[in-house]
């Protein structure tokens, strides 16, 4: 396959339409053992001011990246167990970010395999933690620039992503009734329970 590098300039500067326009984009992992790559099919957005978003009280060594311009990687560790991987969503400075909660795999399959230990393409990369563990993303990524040549990128789609759903998010307990989780709808790939993606 062949992918075009997002532009900053194509990503709204704006945390809710970026995680709109992020739905139907595609996660560009290389590795030395070939590519791996996913179609997102869901993410949330931690707006400016959201209780539940990392940046809510201020910038801190583990939320620096957060505050980089739109576009950067921020990576950070959930309940000691997995890695997710958000996308830096304001202007520099302003802290807010998009998580990218799950992709339908596209390239690397058996690679994708190989690290989630599992043959099941549906269960490869729905949800935010077996994302990671598929592209095998971690702390290296944090503050990596996703709209640049390196390990790990964002790519447009070549296709529209058809219907997209508004929901709530998923795991959290403050600011919980915010309809701020976009994904496409009848996706297999979507994460969540079926409720919550009607």
């Amino acid at each position: 396959m062949t992918y075009r590098r997002l532009a900053r300039s194509e990503l709204p500067v704006d945390t809710a339409a970026l995680a709109r326009f992020l739905i139907g984009q595609v996660v560009v992992r290389e590795t030395p053992e070939g590519i791996v790559s996913g179609l997102i099919v869901e993410t949330e957005a931690y707006v400016v001011g959201d209780a539940a978003g990392h940046a809510y009280r201020g910038m801190t060594p583990r939320t620096r990246s957060l505050f980089l311009e739109p576009g950067h990687a921020y990576i950070y560790l959930a309940y000691g167990l997995s890695y997710m991987l958000n996308v830096s969503s304001e202007a520099a400075g302003v802290g807010a970010g998009v998580l990218i909660r799950a992709l339908e795999p596209l390239e690397g399959v058996p690679i994708m395999q190989r690290n989630r230990r599992t043959e099941r393409l549906r269960d490869l990369a729905r949800g935010p933690g077996r994302l990671a563990q598929a592209l095998e993303i971690g702390p290296w990524a944090d503050g990596l620039d996703l709209c640049e040549a390196g390990p790990l990128w964002l790519a447009r789609g070549d296709q529209t992503p058809g219907d997209i759903g508004e929901g709530v998010r998923i795991g959290i307990s403050r600011d919980a009734d915010r309809t701020l989780r976009f994904y496409v709808r009848g996706s297999p790939f979507v994460s969540g329970p079926k409720s919550l993606n009607t």
